[in-house]
């Protein structure tokens, strides 16, 4: 299969290349920066630079590229930026779909995340009614307009290259004790299960589906056990702040039926390995 992957040189396309191309599949993978080139190519792919901005360059890379599916990896979080990310999500799916359209592909999968539902104590499966008018709903709803689309709502990604290694900016709060444990939920998923998911959803019936881990929890369970797995200090433990959202568990009962089998279980495993090297 030929695949044009946005966002080739991010911490999960980097994971999701060499995968794709150990099963024969062509990827051209696309990445702002020219520094990064060598990066894709040492990977396995066909770098191509493109900004997702640029509506007329990114439809051309795509004709240039022939591919039978897009795989939508973009994201802009780097700098914490909580509005970049919202526009990339907008604007940014919004030009690859039209470049999709516009090349005559039929196929898409695209990242989401699973923290869209109203505040609730029961699983939430991919049936129940997420938040509407967010970026990530437009996103999806985007998505939903290519014939054959597939949205992977990923858990909160930690292990490498993410916000919760143990350089990463999560950790470096936690450090510093700034990040309170209260009774918010987060549904976590290691980057490399996430990785492998994506990568076995190319033979999943189109679709949503919920890429997290067996047990979605609040901070008071699981920032204490992350906080020692990196060597930092006990959190505080406090009541959430009024108005602030306490989230709700996901489910991840459609995901498993499909074949996904995560390394990690829990964070509980994967925290264990966070400082492995």
């Amino acid at each position: 299969m030929r695949i044009f992957l946005a966002g080739g040189a991010g911490a999960l396309g980097r994971r999701i290349i060499p995968r794709l191309t150990a099963l024969g599949h062509h990827v051209t993978a696309t990445t702002r920066h020219s520094e990064r080139v060598d990066i894709l190519s040492r990977l396995g792919a066909t770098p191509t630079i493109v900004d997702v901005y640029d509506a007329d360059r990114l439809a051309a890379a795509v004709i240039a590229a022939a591919p039978d599916l897009i795989l939508h990896e973009l994201t802009d979080l780097s700098r914490f930026d909580r509005d970049a990310n919202a526009r990339l999500r907008r604007e940014g799916t919004a030009n690859l779909v039209a470049a999709a359209k516009n090349a005559g592909v039929t196929r898409i999968i695209v990242q989401s995340i699973a923290w869209v539902f109203p505040d609730g104590t029961t699983l939430a499966t991919e049936e129940d009614a997420a938040v509407s008018g967010t970026a990530v709903d437009d996103m999806e709803q985007l998505a939903w307009t290519v014939p054959h689309a597939t949205v992977l709502r990923y858990g909160m990604l930690y292990g490498p290259d993410t916000w919760y290694a143990p350089e990463g900016q999560i950790a470096r709060v936690v450090g510093k004790r700034g990040l309170p444990a209260t009774a918010a939920y987060t549904c976590f998923v290691h980057i490399d299960d996430a990785a492998a998911a994506t990568v076995e959803a190319l033979a999943w019936p189109d679709g949503l589906y919920q890429v997290v881990d067996d047990e979605p929890a609040p901070a008071t369970s699981w920032l204490p056990v992350y906080a020692r797995a990196i060597g930092a200090p006990e959190p505080e433990i406090t009541a959430a702040v009024p108005g602030t959202p306490l989230g709700r568990p996901v489910s991840n009962a459609k995901a498993r039926a499909a074949g996904w089998e995560p390394i990690y279980p829990t964070w509980r495993e994967g925290f264990h390995h966070l400082t492995d090297t």
